[in-house]
């Protein structure tokens, strides 16, 4: 088996490939099978939809998964100038070979990641400058499909005559599911709005709790800081997701990454 396959052989990556299904199955089979009929125009439509989104969900985390976060190339040496104007610019004191700007060596890896955003222990891999657009619209599609689902949860047992219905199995179901749903999608809404504030400041989530230490120690010397790399919300959005906004929700549509080592920054513009 490759690498890139070994990295299906754990334990949540398998959890979130069965929470998938289970709520798509859920979804189309049982509640809106009840609420609209699959036979019904209604029903058909909304059953294409989530399984469209299902689809996307399912193809944006397979790319999470298999796409090398990125590595540092060998022939890599610090820029004079950069060096001179970042005083942190050093080597890894893990690899002992130079670290381009952003990147940062993961434990679990064992090897620097550029544009290291963290590791996920649900895609088995580091989020970086390779696959963070894949990891951001599979948490949008994820997100999406998710409030859908509680949309068509909700629709279906407001309509249902729970006065026939003998028996509590179906009502302990319904009350485990839909605290399982509902608690899917405030957590993936939350989480989706934390990636979003990311992306229009530049930012990964590394750089935001050292920016949060670098501006008490500025203000502790009176002055003020702001993050290097955020040049303004849409060159910021556009840098992570593409110039092309018909590509922007394409999970492989990369090609307007460079290389990873050099960024454009404040510095650059003023």
């Amino acid at each position: 088996m490759s690498t890139k396959g070994k990295r299906f052989v754990s334990l949540p990556v398998l959890a979130v490939f069965s929470l998938i299904i289970f709520v798509y199955y859920t979804s189309v089979f049982v509640f809106l099978h009840d609420w609209l009929g699959l036979q019904s125009s209604p029903g058909s439509l909304n059953a294409f939809l989530l399984t469209l989104l299902a689809s996307l969900t399912l193809f944006s985390f397979f790319s999470c998964v298999l796409t090398d976060p990125g590595h540092v190339p060998s022939s890599y040496a610090p820029d004079v100038e950069f060096s001179k104007y970042n005083s942190e610019q050093k080597k890894c004191d893990k690899c002992f070979a130079y670290k381009p700007p952003r990147t940062h060596h993961c434990r679990v890896c064992r090897r620097c990641i550029l544009k290291m955003d963290h590791h996920c222990l649900w895609i088995n891999n580091c989020v970086g400058y390779w696959n963070y657009k894949a990891f951001f619209v599979f948490v949008l599609y994820a997100t999406v499909a998710s409030i859908y689902s509680t949309v068509i949860f909700i629709s279906c047992l407001l309509q249902k005559d729970w006065d026939s219905i003998k028996g509590s199995s179906l009502k302990i179901f319904c009350i485990l599911y839909g605290t399982m749903v509902v608690g899917l999608t405030m957590t993936l809404s939350t989480f989706f709005g934390w990636h979003v504030y990311l992306t229009l400041h530049n930012m990964t989530t590394i750089e935001y709790y050292e920016g949060n230490r670098a501006k008490w120690l500025a203000m502790k010397s009176g002055q003020s800081y702001r993050h290097p790399f955020n040049i303004g919300a849409y060159k910021n959005i556009t840098l992570i997701l593409g110039p092309n906004m018909l590509k922007w929700l394409c999970p492989t549509a990369v090609s307007h990454l460079k290389d990873g080592v050099s960024f454009p920054a404040l510095r650059d513009n003023s």
